[in-house]
């Protein structure tokens, strides 16, 4: 099993965290007075782990978000310490990290937009300062270099859709509740859920979501998702061991061609494509995965 150490910045403090899972894993807070609001951990992280269901998912990084009491509501905070752990992550070398699982701390939950509470005592400025936060730790989201799966076992409200469109993949289940209702507050989604919505479901579709407001499950909500499941969470992991059969490099290449392709002219996208793809050739894992081809066994991908 994959170790996992993290380098911490001298003004940051460390703290100890029990998750739903009852393990205890380190993390990073600004604040010395309460749990952090969102954190960074390795899936795996205890011998105990190491069970049979769960081999091939070493490398499998959660982002916790851990505000139940709120229906993980994004505050100042919980922005700020997804960001920290998103640069975290993509700092961590491929053998330490190979996929990203954004999820709630507790079942039935994913996030409710901003907090609005919050809101209320924040001035303008203060307000433009949040969402400008936000908008950049969802394009961090977005850019980092390993696949993203959001698991949506809850609501996903607001800005708590914007975050799941801000990852690769979404997986979601009966409980699965997806609306931007900020037309109905007199707003619009202000932290790129016009954009991210339209690239994913169309221009009609997507004005017909926010012009209502209206919220979507069962076999409407499929059309935001990638997988439907009774248990959402168990099939992130199934997709997880499935995507990490392949190269992390070659992945990598893959979500940079890909994610282009809807802001670039196709022959620049075609090139695009040809540069990512000649700068694999010379690497490691492709000549492991020729090889493994020809001895008819499994690759073992070290992102080389």
């Amino acid at each position: 099993m994959v170790s996992f150490k993290m380098i911490i910045p001298s003004s940051l403090r460390t703290r100890l965290f029990s998750s739903r899972l009852g393990v205890r894993t380190l993390i990073t807070s600004t604040s010395t007075d309460s749990p952090p609001h969102a954190y960074l951990r390795p899936y795996l992280q205890t011998k105990s782990d190491a069970q049979p269901e769960n081999e091939g998912l070493e490398g499998v990084m959660s982002l916790v978000l851990d505000r139940p009491e709120t229906k993980n509501a994004l505050s100042v905070r919980m922005v700020a310490e997804m960001r920290e752990g998103i640069a975290k992550l993509d700092s961590m070398p491929f053998t330490s990290s190979r996929i990203l699982l954004l999820q709630s701390s507790q079942p039935n939950l994913f996030c409710s937009g901003a907090d609005l509470r919050e809101r209320r005592n924040m001035s303008q400025e203060q307000v433009s300062g949040f969402l400008d936060s936000l908008r950049d730790m969802l394009r961090e989201l977005e850019g980092i270099k390993v696949p993203s799966i959001a698991v949506i076992d809850g609501y996903a409200l607001g800005g708590g859709a914007e975050l799941a469109l801000g990852c690769d993949l979404r997986v979601g289940g009966e409980n699965t509740k997806i609306a931007l209702p900020e037309t109905k507050l007199g707003i619009i989604p202000g932290a790129g859920g016009t954009q991210r919505l339209t690239h994913l479901v169309g221009v009609s579709k997507a004005k017909e979501l926010i012009y209502t407001g209206k919220q979507i499950n069962g076999v409407e909500a499929e059309r935001l998702i990638n997988t439907y499941s009774p248990q959402p969470f168990q099939s992130a992991l199934t997709l997880s061991k499935q995507i990490m059969t392949s190269a992390p490099l070659a992945l990598s290449s893959a979500k940079t061609a890909i994610s282009s392709a809807s802001r670039l002219p196709l022959e620049d996208g075609l090139d695009l494509e040809r540069k990512v793809y000649n700068a694999l050739l010379d690497t490691e894992d492709r000549q492991e995965g020729l090889r493994a081809f020809k001895e008819k066994r499994k690759a073992v991908f070290k992102g080389r």
